[in-house]
């Protein structure tokens, strides 16, 4: 008797089923990013305006690694690939995009930070990250990113003992970017 009733309300639960699946994979996304930010995973950073109250005198090795991806015809550089910086300093880096080619280059970068643990300490005050960039013929253009590590990393038992965080950024092709 109950596998009778089961069949008879069988085909409502499916749509029912349906409509949740369908609702949560239009969710995912954005509640993958909201994940994502606020727990750090994956390296993601933090984007803030809030400046850190304190400095912890204990000095990181900040990377900066750049790279091109499916040959778009930049040389992609920071200024200085090492610097040191102690949690909850306001730092700045530059970077240089020169477009090599004889037409216009519109591109975006993306980034990320290793550890993966580090990434939720890392604060980004202003960046050129996932804005759209235009480059004429062989121009130069000079971008910054102002940032400082929250010192709570020091307080993490994921973090305590990290020395070198590498802040990873790679340029892409608009339209191969959005593809």
């Amino acid at each position: 008797m109950i596998i009778t009733t089961y069949k008879k309300l069988h085909p409502k639960y499916l749509v029912v089923i349906f409509f949740i699946m369908l609702g949560l994979s239009f969710a995912s996304v954005p509640l993958y990013d909201l994940f994502c930010r606020v727990t750090g995973f994956g390296g993601t950073t933090q984007k803030t305006k809030i400046l850190p109250k304190v400095i912890i005198n204990k000095d990181l090795g900040m990377r900066f690694d750049t790279n091109v991806a499916g040959g778009l015809p930049v040389l992609f550089k920071a200024k200085n690939n090492v610097l040191e910086i102690k949690p909850g300093e306001v730092r700045n880096a530059s970077f240089t995009i020169t477009n090599q080619s004889q037409q216009l280059v519109t591109f975006v970068s993306t980034f990320n930070v290793t550890p993966d643990s580090t990434g939720k300490y890392f604060n980004k005050l202003e960046c050129f990250c996932f804005e759209q960039q235009k480059l004429s013929p062989n121009e130069t253009i000079e971008l910054n990113l102002s940032y400082y590590i929250d010192p709570e990393i020091a307080k993490d038992p994921a973090t305590k003992d990290v020395k070198d965080i590498t802040l990873s950024y790679t340029l892409f092709e608009v339209d191969k970017f959005q593809k």
